[in-house]
């Protein structure tokens, strides 16, 4: 399958800063709303199959902050798995780097929140995710042939 070029906006130091506005706007309405509005992504490839989202309440490895994020996510038998590809950037999201630091995290899928414990998949789970990964939203599969680094798949289990 053949890919569109790398959008060279990917680079702008501002996108970081429209991902975090659009993301608190976006959790503060699924909160809201319990999910009902902004619980499914319809933007690329989720315009004609919508993708469930969920939020991450992480803590910030250098502030001890909480954060929130929107993500989709693919519901794998207890497990959830998110990915951290960041629209294809060149560097790992935030929320990935702060659960590598403190994996223990919660989940609100719809009202439900619950807490759950992030592991990085190794290259055998990935292998065996990704295809799924990319039926659930092909635009995963554009977004690492952008990257020059491996997307990371993570799986929260529940604690």
């Amino acid at each position: 399958m053949t890919h569109p070029p790398r959008p060279r906006q990917l680079d702008s130091p501002m996108l970081p800063k429209i991902f975090r506005i659009v993301g608190r706007a976006q959790a503060a309405v699924y909160r809201r709303t319990g999910g009902r509005v902004g619980g499914t992504w319809r933007i690329g490839a989720g315009f004609r199959k919508p993708v469930p989202t969920l939020l991450l309440e992480h803590r910030g490895r250098r502030t001890g902050r909480l954060f929130t994020v929107p993500l989709l996510y693919l519901a794998h038998g207890a497990d959830i798995i998110v990915v951290a590809s960041q629209g294809g950037r060149a560097e790992h999201p935030q929320w990935y780097r702060n659960l590598l630091a403190d994996p223990d995290a919660h989940i609100q899928v719809g009202r439900e929140r619950r807490p759950v414990r992030a592991v990085v998949a190794d290259a055998e789970r990935r292998a065996v995710l990704w295809p799924e990964l990319l039926d659930l939203y092909a635009d995963f599969g554009t977004y690492q042939s952008w990257a020059e680094r491996e997307i990371p798949v993570v799986i929260l289990t529940p604690r």
